[in-house]
């Protein structure tokens, strides 16, 4: 037997084992395989480890999303999350490479991906408080929100959670430095259902400049070398 010739849930089943570059590399092979790479069905999770993969063609946002992860580790993480007037130029010119990636990508997933349920942001510094703001009032039934070292998130995204994060159970903002505990307990006030966490922000230290001069130059010294 071919394939092909199975059913439509088995192929989808064969398909659900496969990572994202071998569902488009199968899909490839043949017409009837492009369409089950195209059923939305096969995307309800999505998981990516760079802003690069965001750009590429191997996967699917449609209304089935329901689960979305960018967790991004990497020496160019402490780059992005550096505040922007205490980057060098060098620093300035590889961040304006990916600065809208994941802010335009989550923009796409407002628009096509209503049903979404979690989201998790973890070193995504270009995340901006008004890209939150669009996930909370397109995607209604946001149940988890868990954003990570995300440094341009500040009390802005806590009171978009207050205003239009009806459906919100958990909100993590770990290590967002730029989140405040006034703002922390307005949330814990105003939304006593939502389970909060956020470890390192509000009362977290900011860095030295002796201590921020010496990452930027350890950083400026790594990228000249990629």
């Amino acid at each position: 037997m071919h394939i092909t010739q199975l059913n439509w849930e088995c192929l989808l089943h064969l398909f659900s084992f496969l990572d994202k570059n071998s569902r488009k590399n199968l899909a490839k092979t043949c017409h009837k395989l492009l369409e089950v790479f195209q059923d939305p069905l096969l995307w309800p999770l999505l998981n990516f480890y760079s802003p690069v993969e965001l750009m590429k063609d191997n996967f699917l946002l449609g209304p089935a999303l329901k689960h979305l992860s960018i967790c991004w580790y990497s020496e160019r993480v402490k780059v992005c999350n550096i505040e922007d007037w205490m980057k060098n130029s060098l620093q300035k010119d590889f961040c304006k490479r990916h600065e809208n990636t994941v802010s335009d990508f989550l923009l796409d997933v407002c628009n096509r991906c209503p049903n979404l349920l979690s989201l998790t942001l973890s070193g995504c510094g270009h995340v901006t408080d008004d890209c939150i703001l669009q996930l909370l009032k397109n995607c209604p039934y946001l149940k988890s929100l868990k954003l990570e070292n995300c440094v341009r998130v500040t009390d802005h995204t806590l009171k978009a959670v207050i205003l239009h994060g009806a459906s919100l159970r958990t909100l993590h903002v770990d290590f967002c430095r730029n989140v405040t505990q006034a703002g922390l307990e307005r949330v814990r006030e105003k939304c006593p259902s939502i389970m909060l966490r956020a470890e390192r922000s509000g009362n977290m230290i900011p860095d030295s400049k002796p201590e921020k001069k010496l990452m930027l130059e350890k950083a400026s010294e790594k990228l000249v070398q990629l």
